[in-house]
């Protein structure tokens, strides 16, 4: 199987991340969460998804999106200038169809994969879509935020930062994100895992290459803050989006 997160608008990223992906030989694809936010493409990003019958779950991004085209601009009316800009951009450029399609999106998939095994993907971690997972994660702290869930293989995203690692028995995957990478390589990431009965499960992250310019050429199109630019290009994210 194959895990995107954290897309944030950037088409061009999830064509290659699923082109990839399937090269590789993986089978269903799975997003966890993020679609849109950031990038130029957020209804065609939710439209491919959607029209490949590729399951998602809903980011913490996401449901902003959804507040937003609900309450209007008060929903957004605590935020900082650019990312308030951003938040209302994007809500505006979501046909009515791709709201409810976000809309309808689970908070969680929790399924028992062919070979016997648990998994569980989530946004930012079990205990909510803003919590977050990070690679110095201690078998207390992952305890923690599991409560009564106990999966095999834990899937998240939300921070950005692409990781495998086996914790208290559990094979925990953050895939990283599949179109605004953020620790300075501008390659988006995605996870691949293998599940089979009889075996512990494995994971490993893949970087791949994809044609940024496509990207930056449509921000450029857009009233979008130009730091955007860079930041696709460069694999980063300005401080005023943390």
């Amino acid at each position: 199987m194959a895990f995107v997160s954290d897309i944030h608008g950037n088409l061009p990223a999830l064509e290659a991340a699923v082109a990839d992906a399937k090269a590789r030989g993986a089978g269903p694809v799975v997003c966890a969460g993020d679609l849109t936010g950031y990038g130029p493409f957020p209804d065609e990003v939710c439209r491919f998804l959607q029209e490949r019958h590729i399951p998602a779950i809903s980011g913490n991004y996401d449901q902003k999106v959804i507040e937003v085209a609900k309450q209007g601009r008060v929903a957004a009316a605590r935020m900082k200038q650019k990312k308030r800009k951003i938040l209302l951009w994007t809500a505006a450029h979501l046909g009515d169809s791709i709201r409810r399609y976000l809309a309808g999106l689970p908070e969680h998939i929790a399924r028992r994969l062919p070979g016997g095994h648990r998994l569980l993907v989530v946004h930012g971690s079990p205990a909510s879509l803003e919590d977050a997972i990070y690679p110095s994660i201690t078998r207390r702290g992952l305890e923690a935020k599991l409560g009564d869930q106990c999966p095999d293989i834990l899937v998240c995203g939300h921070t950005h930062i692409p990781f495998v690692k086996r914790i208290g028995g559990i094979l925990v995957v953050n895939c990283g994100s599949a179109g605004h990478p953020v620790d300075g390589d501008p390659r988006p990431a995605f996870a691949l895992v293998r599940a089979e009965a009889g075996a512990r499960p494995r994971g490993r992250i893949v970087r791949f290459d994809y044609d940024p310019q496509r990207t930056i050429a449509a921000l450029q199109k857009t009233s979008l803050p130009k730091g955007l630019r860079k930041d696709f290009a460069e694999g980063r994210k300005m401080r005023f989006l943390e």
